[in-house]
């Protein structure tokens, strides 16, 4: 079961990096959340472990509802044009993140993991944040970077989860309150720009430099 979840986590990041527009990316990362909240209900399951239910709430409440709901009110809010605009065609970018897991495999191996789920969790692990490092730098649209940096930090805590067999409980709680702080700042910022310049495409805003 757990490796079904690991890999609905991959594909809904694949269908991020080949959306088009605000809306799927928005759903992506909602897709991806509910994965990993599942992941941590099933761990808190098998360990009868009430801090990992509460984890799991914490992500289901912040991660699958609140946050997609704050980022669909603000581009609401901003009149933002639904089309993310593309650095890199959606083939080629497809492409380019598939090669990153298969990086990610290897790397996994050179650690010392063995070909079994716990290699599989933390390859899909290092590929979620390099692929929202992906979305960060080759996506136009400056609300797409917040998106990205979710989408890696989704990723780290994947990783830390599966190889120090979870985060401390308040260090886990402390982590999402300050994403949760992160997207409030950045979703005003973001709204910001766009009152100012009345667009938030990152390629216009580089000719501002002096």
């Amino acid at each position: 079961m757990g490796e079904i979840f690991l890999f609905a986590i991959l594909g809904l990041t694949y269908l991020m990096v080949v959306a088009k527009r605000m809306p799927a990316l928005i759903r992506g990362f909602c897709g991806q959340s509910f994965m990993l909240f599942l992941i941590t209900a099933r761990a808190g399951f098998e360990e009868k472990s009430a801090d990992l239910y509460i984890v799991a709430f914490f992500i289901l409440i912040l991660k699958v509802m609140l946050i997609p709901f704050l980022l669909k009110r603000v581009s609401g809010r901003i009149k933002f044009e639904e089309n993310l605009g593309l650095f890199v065609n959606p083939q080629l970018s497809l492409a380019i993140v598939l090669a990153f897991t298969c990086l990610s495999w290897a790397f996994a191996g050179s650690l010392g993991f063995s070909p079994d789920y716990k290699r599989a969790a933390v390859s899909v692990s290092f590929s979620v944040v390099f692929i929202g490092a992906f979305l960060m730098i080759f996506r136009m649209k400056a609300f797409t970077q917040v998106v990205g940096l979710l989408v890696m930090e989704n990723g780290v805590f994947l990783f830390a989860s599966f190889v120090s067999g979870g985060m401390p409980f308040f260090v886990e709680i402390a982590i999402f309150l300050d994403v949760f702080v992160s997207v409030i700042i950045m979703g005003l910022f973001v709204y910001r720009i766009n009152r100012l310049f009345t667009h938030i495409d990152v390629n216009k805003l580089t000719r501002l430099k002096g």
